[in-house]
């Protein structure tokens, strides 16, 4: 259940002097691969748009139906990606306080303990050694010092910074429990998810062995799958009944197989963040004697602030787009709504984004954006449109931390392989090493690419490749990077 380290220093040099030198159109030759390249997109995906766009001068290299609108997937996250860039500033740290109200007496606070969100969706392992719990201790060593190794009222959960709803209406039904549907909070914890580990038993016809992580409470298994000795017979499904908190595994698990891990959402993530917080607290020596109970505003009372945990906003940018982590996408735009409209909804950060593109050019009409990640079939823009939100960024006076958000070509200095930088397996060869960078998307039948490359020439392109109506999303996916090789061989 490995984490993936926070990348390198990244090549920007490359890419921002591509602007100083001669900037060449590319010639007849670039046009003619990326006609034929195109065809071979169209053939994989009918409801197709491109737009290629030299950077410096703002010229239009090649262009298929760049102005109809298309479902762009996680491309989404480039806009609210931008716009929290803009309108918070890279210097923008979340801040996610804990509380305390009443005396200390001999090691025992005579009081409740409350933690109140700001919507962090980092609070987890993937920054420290995949250790789930490893805030919440460091937590309890700050209280214990403070002198607290007792709570003798309640712990309060405070999660009213951002709406109720957890879960946009737009999001498929069917796959609530799958990670990428994991529902916002602004109490967030191990990005909303446990972790299940399901294991071969002992012996063939043995019960398999289920794990959760962390080990809370309020999840239950329920689990009917057994252990088999035959390998084609390997088949293992993880689900959650709808609407609770019942974890269930059933199918049959090969006795030489490799332990089976998936994620599963949480629907209640205030109280998940309270049965680790629960735990953390009780690894460091802090005793919770009283209840957990989740509020949506801080009850009124004379509060002292005893912990401040602070997450830069360039640490949710890169997990948002280097992993396309759907969680943290919506993270930021309830952020946007709550910061700059003080109600944080999608709706309030819809706004925001609006207001943002207002300011390039891109009326609210002319595109639909419902949810920060892509994740709805509602979210759609042009290519053209696309293209003038990633000219508009390379020139933005925080450019640099949009562009260190981005997934490069030839970064794969993140582990494990499973949540590496979404270009990790995409131009690998090394003449398009940091020459590529992008974002990808993916939904049934929708394979979206956008970003920049760099040619040989020294002309750096943005381009964006929405596919649409594609039955196959691996074809789809090689006639994508046709185009933008071709950018950078001809280019």
């Amino acid at each position: 259940m490995s984490f993936p380290r926070r990348a390198g220093a990244l090549a920007l040099c490359g890419l921002a002097l591509a602007l100083l030198g001669p900037a060449p159109a590319g010639g007849a030759g670039l046009r003619d691969q990326l006609v034929s390249a195109t065809e071979k997109v169209r053939r994989a995906a009918p409801a197709l748009g491109v737009h290629v766009v030299e950077v410096r001068s703002g010229e239009t290299v090649y262009a298929y139906e760049p102005d109809r609108v298309r479902i762009v997937a996680s491309n989404a996250k480039l806009f609210t990606s931008a716009a929290a860039v803009d309108r918070l500033t890279p210097g923008y740290f979340l801040e996610t306080t804990l509380q305390a109200r009443g005396l200390v007496l001999e090691g025992r606070l005579a009081g409740d303990l409350a933690v109140v969100g700001a919507g962090d969706p980092t609070i987890s392992g993937r920054h420290h050694g995949d250790d789930p719990l490893f805030v919440f201790r460091q937590w309890g060593r700050e209280l214990r010092a403070a002198g607290i190794e007792r709570v003798g009222g309640d712990l309060v959960l405070v999660d009213g910074f951002f709406e109720a709803e957890g879960v946009h209406p737009d999001w498929p039904r069917d796959q609530l429990h799958k990670w990428y549907e994991a529902p916002v909070s602004a109490l967030t914890f191990n990005d909303n998810c446990v972790w299940v580990s399901v294991r071969p038993g002992a012996a063939p016809g043995a019960p398999a062995s289920v794990e959760i992580t962390p080990d809370v409470p309020t999840v239950r298994v329920e689990s009917r799958a057994l252990t088999t000795s035959r390998s084609r017979s390997h088949s293992i499904a993880v689900d959650r009944r709808p609407g609770s908190n019942v974890v269930e595994v059933s199918g049959l698990v090969y006795q030489g197989a490799e332990p089976f891990v998936v994620a599963v959402t949480v629907p209640d993530p205030a109280r998940l963040f309270g049965d680790g917080l629960a735990a953390g607290l009780a690894q460091a020596g802090v005793t919770l004697e009283g209840a957990v109970r989740v509020e949506h505003h801080l009850p009124e009372s004379p509060w002292r602030v005893l912990v401040r945990h602070r997450t830069s906003l360039q640490t949710v940018l890169e997990v948002t787009n280097k992993r396309s982590q759907n969680l943290y996408a919506e993270a930021l735009l309830k952020l946007l709504g709550a910061e700059l409209c003080g109600e944080g909804s999608w709706a309030s950060g819809a706004r925001v984004v609006a207001s943002f593109l207002e300011e390039l050019g891109i009326e609210p009409g002319a595109y639909s954006f419902v949810d920060g990640s892509g994740m709805s079939r509602n979210d759609q823009f042009s290519p053209r449109q696309v293209t003038a939100l990633l000219r508009h960024m390379f020139f933005h006076r925080h450019g640099r931390a949009y562009m260190q958000s981005l997934a490069y070509a030839g970064e794969s200095d993140l582990d494990p392989p499973w949540m590496t930088s979404s270009l990790s397996e995409r131009f690998v060869e090394e003449r398009y090493r940091h020459n590529v960078v992008a974002k990808t998307g993916g939904l049934d039948g929708v394979s979206t690419l956008s970003g920049y490359a760099k040619g040989r020439s020294g002309t750096l392109y943005a381009f964006s490749i929405l596919c649409n109506g594609a039955p196959a999303r691996w074809r789809a996916k090689q006639a994508q990077d046709e185009i933008v090789r071709a950018l950078v061989d001809l280019g």
